[in-house]
Order: C-alpha cells, then structure tokens, then sequence
C-alpha cells in the first residue's frame, strides 16, 4: 500500500461538509476494517452523516474506494471499543441514531490472545449496547455482526442447506463470544427494549481490503492478480464466497430495518470452488494463468444457506457472482493503484514473502 493515511485524532468538529440536518446519524464501529470501509461506502452513497469509530488510524482500506472529499464528510473518533464511557459520549455529544457495530479480532488474533479477543469481541459489544441504553431512545437499533463461527464444521457442512436453526456448536473461542454477543443482544432487548439485528457471514467474505484473517487468501490472490505476481492460497474446497460490498449492504439495511426484538440471521453469498474462483481471476487476468498455487488443506462450509427468515424481515441480498465479484474487485485494486492508493511493488513483496511463507507451512 501507499504511505500510510491517518484519520485526524478525535473528531473533525464544526466540518461543514458534514449532514448534520440528515434525521439519522450512523455510528460505524470497527470503521477502518474492509466490512467497515465499504459500509462507509454504502452510507456517503445514500449521502449519509457517518461517525467511523476505530482503535486504529490508518485508512489505507478507505482509500482503496474512497476519495479525500468523501472522507471529509466523515467525523472520525479514535477509540476503544471496550470504553462504555467515552462511546456513551461519542454517541451523545454525535447524536447517534443507528449504529452498525462491527469491532473485532478475528480468529487468529483470538487464538493468540483470548483475554484481549474477549475484551474486544465480548466487553467490546457490551459497550455498545451499553452506551446506546445510556442514551435512551435516541438510538433507535443495531445491527452488529455475529458469524458462521457459531456453527462447526461438522453442522456448517456442504451436504446441506445452513439453516437458522442448525445447532450452535462453536468449535473455537471466536465462535464462542459471538455466541455469547447475541446473548447480549436478547438481553438489552428484553430488559430495555433496544433493538438489533446481528448477522452471521456465514462462508468467505472477500473483496477490497480484506487483507487479514484465515479466510483473506482468496481476496489477496485477487489482489495478486492486480499487481501481476505469484499468490499461493493454502486451502481448496467449495463454499460459498460473498463479496465484502455485498455484505456491508445487508449490514445498512439490517440497521435500517430494525424496529423490535434480537433478531439473527445467517448470510450466505455464492457457491464456488476454490478452483473455479481462481480460473475466474485467470480469465480476468491473463498474465494470472498458472500463477496461483492452491494447498491440500480443505476448507469446510456450506455450499448454501437459507436466508428466507433474512429476506422477510430486512430485504433479499443480492449477492454478485463470483466470476463478477473477481472481476470488480481486481478492477477496484487497478483503480486504487492508478490513484496512488497502492504500492505495486510493496504489495508485490508483501504477498510473494506470505507465499513463500504458506507454502513452508504446508512441507
């Protein structure tokens, strides 16, 4: 990536780009993550007043689909997701109406720090419900994201359609505390009456700034393609793929939708191989053919998922197929190079060393 972008410390206050007349006003936790990004993305495109709350300050993933004036129309808040106090502030002194909860560790850095992947994933949910009880009825839901990680392998399995009630066996802490966040949920609804919705990405989300995580190879192995150099993606099997756009949408339209009760559901995306979606990225781009190794290990998932119970309550998801989903974000990438938004041989370094890394793990 480019030089690294930092978000200005604590708030921009006063900017007159903001939409302070707009009647909602959207909290955005975790906002520099890829989910986060292109949740911002969707909220400028419905010319939303946007707060992007992050421990981090880097916005690399922002200006991959971004731009400087849209940026400015954001008030960014650098801070814990785990501090009630200063969120209730946050969400008061910005006049939060909705928000859409998305801090996280993801599983990895779970596993290598549970106490600090418990404080984030748990106390941190907490927190944010906690800070919207504190202000009344002004925030009026949430939605927040939960996982396909309730699920083991063994339920969350090819054969059969992923169905809401599929039993909830998490295999790992990951799923474990996200378990217990929709616990949360059902608790400050029934004890205050706030609403939420949390959704479960239930296969591999991929796309633009999905750059971290077990399940990123498929959206670097893209990236490789944009920047034209080797990629080995350590695991093959059939899953269903959702690109990182498509879930961000289901995400605005949950916050938007919610009204009454902890509502979950399960998101799916589109079936594909492993295989399959690397002949998509060499019929992008050519120069990819034979480039792109793929590992012995398999990745266990479903191939579908029921998401009946997600239409009636909230909207359909559209979600892109793979060989489009490929196609736009290898676009997006080239586009983010074209800006400066990417340094092509940094990027290049950086995935031929994990490529070598992977492949020394799998000997």
């Amino acid at each position: 990536m480019r030089a690294r972008s930092r978000c200005p410390p604590g708030y921009q206050r006063g900017n007159p780009l903001l939409n302070n007349d707009q009647p909602e006003r959207y909290l955005v936790t975790g906002a520099l993550g890829a989910l986060g990004a292109w949740t911002i993305r969707h909220l400028l495109d419905q010319e939303a007043s946007i707060v992007a709350h992050d421990i981090a300050t880097n916005v690399d993933r922002l200006h991959l689909f971004i731009d400087d004036d849209e940026l400015a129309r954001i008030v960014f808040v650098s801070g814990d997701v785990a501090d009630v106090d200063a969120l209730e502030r946050v969400v008061a002194e910005q006049k939060v109406t909705r928000i859409v909860h998305l801090a996280a560790l993801q599983v990895p850095f779970v596993r290598a720090d549970p106490v600090l992947g418990a404080t984030v994933n748990v106390v941190g949910t907490t927190a944010v419900f906690e800070a919207a009880r504190r202000n009344g009825g002004q925030v009026r839901g949430i939605a927040y994201a939960s996982s396909g990680s309730v699920y083991s392998a063994d339920d969350a399995n090819p054969s059969t359609p992923l169905r809401l009630d599929t039993p909830i066996r998490p295999p790992s802490l990951y799923g474990v505390f996200k378990q217990a966040n929709e616990g949360t949920a059902r608790i400050y609804w029934e004890d205050n009456g706030l609403a939420s919705i949390g959704l479960r990405p239930c296969g591999i989300v991929y796309g633009p700034g999905r750059d971290q995580g077990n399940s990123s190879p498929p959206s670097k192995a893209m990236l490789a393609a944009a920047v034209v150099t080797d990629y080995y993606i350590p695991w093959r099997g059939q899953i269903v793929f959702a690109h990182a756009a498509d879930v961000a949408s289901a995400f605005v339209q949950a916050a938007q939708a919610v009204q009454a009760g902890a509502q979950v559901f399960n998101l799916g995306g589109s079936a594909s191989s492993v295989h399959d979606l690397v002949a998509a990225i060499e019929d992008t781009q050519p120069a990819m053919q034979g480039r792109i190794g793929i590992g012995d290990a398999v990745m266990i998932g479903p191939v579908e998922v029921d998401e009946i119970a997600l239409s009636t309550a909230v909207a359909p998801v559209r979600w892109r197929p793979v060989s489009e989903g490929v196609r736009d974000t290898i676009r997006t990438l080239g586009m983010a190079m074209e800006r400066g938004a990417l340094d092509a041989e940094a990027v290049r370094l950086r995935l031929r060393e994990e490529s070598e890394a992977a492949r020394a793990g799998t000997r």
